[in-house]
């Protein structure tokens, strides 16, 4: 154990000076978590094993690689080498605990790439960050993504118990692909024994146990193709009331800022023409009457509420007891 920790020690500080014209012992010794005196050892390794270390000698010297001795990813743009390293969504990474394996990746590429490109990594950073969980909420991370995460990358079949309402279910799934979608973590899968896609917040897992067995993926799955189909569908099969409104010009144009998008274009759409004032006739999907109270409550005097009555009752006491508290002195 102790020698392969010490190899990939080694190899760690090759990619370190190819990345950059030379480093400090105290540089080095920081970036490789040791000693400077193990840091001059491993230089002696290294250059007993033939790789050109040469140590700058004096207050401050260093150590640097010689003789051109790297290798170099010629045929990479700045264009392309800076979205490499958009690729690395830190946060989410950290969450599947894979951050330290990202960023020994991004140090290989950084060590590989030609010096006019090396500044690609932190460029791109400067410019690009995905910050995923929305606003006004403290995202979690569940504790048993590692683990499914380690299975998705495997490919090893998993068996899983998990919350359905009041109960716990268990099913052996083949885990396809992961989505963070608004700070919550979904697992794509097959149900073995169905043969079925499904998708699972992982919060709701209670236990995650990967067996030995691995399986063979289908050749024309593909996540972000999967993912959308099955949202669209989610945001559809919610959608099981229906209400019938009037919109202002205003009201139409805020209309898909406060209930689905998809929906809110589809009974645009079939709406008809505006009144001698400018209002539409609309009808509506929505998930029940409680969340469309909630979120047209939003549009304000540019709806007017027409059916059901009892919804149309609850608008008029908002209104009244409205009028109430702002005509108080």
């Amino acid at each position: 154990m102790m020698c392969s920790m010490r190899a990939a020690r080694l190899i760690k500080m090759v990619l370190l000076l190819q990345s950059r014209p030379s480093m400090t012992a105290a540089e080095l010794a920081s970036e490789l978590e040791v000693s400077e005196r193990t840091v001059t050892r491993d230089a002696q390794a290294l250059s007993e094993a033939g790789v050109p270390v040469y140590a700058d000698r004096g207050r401050i010297g260093g150590y640097r690689l010689v003789g051109g001795y790297r290798t170099r990813l010629t045929g990479l743009a700045r264009g392309e080498a800076e979205a490499l390293f958009l690729s690395g969504v830190p946060g989410a990474l950290r969450e599947m605990g894979l951050e330290d394996t990202a960023s020994a990746a991004r140090l290989k590429v950084s060590a590989a790439l030609l010096p006019s490109l090396r500044d690609a990594s932190r460029t791109a950073a400067q410019r690009f960050h995905l910050d995923a969980p929305n606003w006004f909420r403290e995202p979690t991370t569940p504790e048993l993504l590692p683990a499914v995460a380690d299975a998705v990358w495997d490919d090893r079949r998993i068996t899983a118990r998990y919350r359905r309402g009041e109960d716990e279910v268990e099913r052996e799934l083949e885990p396809y692909g992961l989505v963070l979608k608004a700070g919550v973590w979904y697992l794509c899968a097959r149900v073995a024994e169905r043969g079925a896609f499904r998708v699972y917040r992982i919060d709701r897992f209670t236990a995650v146990e990967a067996g030995g067995e691995r399986f063979e993926r289908a050749a024309d799955f593909e996540l972000p193709a999967f993912w959308e189909e099955r949202a669209e569908q989610f945001s559809r099969s919610i959608l099981r009331a229906e209400v019938v409104v009037r919109l202002s010009a205003e009201g139409v144009r805020r209309l898909p800022h406060v209930v689905d998008p998809p929906a809110a274009r589809e009974a645009l759409g079939r709406a008809g023409e505006p009144d001698g004032g400018g209002w539409v006739r609309v009808t509506l999907p929505v998930e029940s009457e409680e969340v469309a109270f909630t979120q047209l409550t939003a549009l304000g005097a540019e709806v007017e509420v027409l059916e059901p009555g009892g919804l149309r009752e609850r608008f008029a006491a908002e209104a009244a007891r409205l009028a109430e508290v702002y005509g108080r002195r």
